[in-house]
């Protein structure tokens, strides 16, 4: 008899441990897509897309390539001032969530077209576009490095 109680308890206590396992497996099987290219905004585009609809972003990369070959933003330059009104307007017509995935596309356009240091620059610039056109999020996180 004592044996039987034994055996059952093991039963259990294995039971128990499958339990728990099954558990732990369910947690950390699930994923939350954060791919930004696949999430839909309120106009019902992705990112991609709205990208492409702001023409890949042509002002910024052009105001970010200026200013990298000039040094810095200047208020008084006019075509730097135009350029960046531009690019701002085309950031402010982007959902919040996909203007740093859109500046990283206009960033990566550029990458075969410039120096390392003028592209640390234009990445730089990038970085902070959205804080100088007084948009969200401030700053861009977006990674460069040179080989």
């Amino acid at each position: 008899m004592a044996r039987l109680a034994t055996l059952a308890a093991l039963f259990a206590a294995l039971l128990l441990v499958a339990h728990a396992a099954a558990f732990r497996t369910t947690i950390t099987t699930v994923n939350i897509d954060e791919d930004a290219e696949n999430q839909q905004g309120r106009r019902g585009e992705s990112c991609r897309e709205q990208v492409q609809r702001q023409q890949n972003l042509n002002h910024c990369q052009r105001f970010m390539r200026q200013q990298s070959q000039s040094g810095r933003y200047e208020d008084g330059n006019q075509m730097q001032q135009e350029g960046f009104q531009q690019c701002c307007q085309q950031l402010r017509q982007m959902d919040e969530r996909c203007r740093c995935e859109g500046l990283r596309q206009a960033v990566m356009q550029q990458l075969g077209q410039l120096r390392g240091e003028e592209m640390q620059e234009i990445v730089e610039s990038a970085r902070d576009l959205p804080n100088q056109c007084r948009l969200s999020p401030q700053r861009c996180e977006i990674r460069f490095s040179l080989f």
